[in-house]
């Protein structure tokens, strides 16, 4: 299994001190953990996409390309590039820049993103977001695929004779599609070949599993080789302890103070938006958070790739609020103790050279 970090950037108070920090310190935190992370032999780091919210990752692009300046091994994911909301010209170039500074280090995750919000600010109409999604997603791949497109759709102006500049820096970089609710990112997915990342973040592991399944089904169906259909999976947060007994006691009220910060009862009975999980023990014995012993932690990983067969593991450690060295820290005991038994256990050939 590989392994990938991912940050959304929040920006909210500390969940039980109320401290907010500054914005320039947030981003300076998420570059210093995506370096710490390239030496810790971590395969990806990636940054979200939010528009709305406690977030400062509405400029993804931007926090990646510092990321590539001070990186030379490392992948730079997205997660995810809302493409529902934005200009597929405008994403080929941006990201196209970005995967020639990184030397061919980018990969996209595409969504329509989490947050309800975001469809309003760009003035569209969210009843037509998977319309959205599926047509500007197609015309990206065109993009980068293509020299002298001519394309017409419903969603922007045609194009007439359009070859996107810069070019990738060796062929169109990988996609893929996150999937947290829906059928419709795993059929997209499915229909062009492309890997699945499902976000495993807030819903029990059987709604998940269930778009992967649809995934692989339709994969096949749709013509291509079993074998190249990559799925990856999220968390909802890593915090290590040395028992499972510490692990309560250290981040019960940490993570239960979470929770309620981050209810959001305006979108209640909408699956993907809040946990069902609200006390530490629900998150742990059910939940998709990595929280406990290296042990415990090992076996709940373990344990979802029997269900999922992902390749790669995504891991969050900054949506708590821990400090910078603690998250380090945390990176490095998982590093050390969790990475080398879960690769044993379950490889991967996604991105092996060959």
């Amino acid at each position: 299994m590989k392994f990938q970090v991912l940050s959304l950037i929040s920006h909210s108070p500390h969940p039980l001190t109320g401290e907010l920090p500054a914005a320039a310190d947030r981003f300076a935190d998420v570059v210093e953990v995506g370096v710490e992370a390239e030496r810790l032999g971590y395969d990806a780091y990636a940054v979200g996409e939010r528009h709305a919210g406690d977030f400062l990752s509405s400029s993804p692009t931007v926090v990646l390309g510092a990321l590539a300046a001070r990186t030379s091994r490392i992948r730079l994911l997205t997660g995810v590039t809302v493409v529902a909301i934005l200009d597929p010209v405008r994403i080929a170039e941006d990201y196209a820049t970005l995967d020639q500074l990184s030397r061919g280090r980018v990969e996209l995750v595409v969504g329509k993103g989490a947050e309800a919000g975001h469809f309003d600010l760009f003035g569209l109409d969210e009843a037509r977001q998977w319309d959205l999604q599926e047509e500007k997603y197609e015309l990206l791949r065109r993009l980068w695929r293509e020299e002298n497109v001519d394309w017409e759709g419903e969603f922007r102006p045609a194009l007439k004779d359009v070859t996107t500049v810069p070019r990738p820096y060796a062929g169109p970089p990988r996609v893929w599609h996150g999937s947290a609710t829906s059928l419709n990112s795993p059929e997209l997915a499915a229909k062009h070949g492309d890997p699945l990342f499902t976000a495993n973040a807030i819903q029990p592991r059987a709604a998940y599993a269930k778009l992967i399944a649809h995934y692989r089904e339709r994969f096949e169906a749709h013509g291509h080789d079993p074998a190249d259909a990559h799925v990856a999976a999220g968390s909802g947060g890593l915090l290590i302890a040395d028992s499972a007994e510490e692990a309560v006691r250290r981040y019960r009220d940490l993570y239960e103070a979470k929770v309620r910060q981050t209810f959001k009862p305006h979108l209640e009975g909408r699956a993907g938006y809040n946990t069902p999980f609200r006390t530490i023990e629900e998150a742990i014995a059910d939940g998709p958070q990595l929280i406990g012993s290296p042990q415990q932690i090992i076996d709940k990983i373990l344990g979802y790739h029997e269900v999922y067969r992902h390749d790669l593991q995504s891991l969050t450690v900054d949506g708590f609020g821990l400090p910078r060295a603690e998250q380090v820290e945390t990176l490095q005991r998982f590093a050390e103790e969790i990475a080398p038994v879960v690769r044993a256990e379950a490889p991967s050939r996604l991105w092996d050279p060959s």
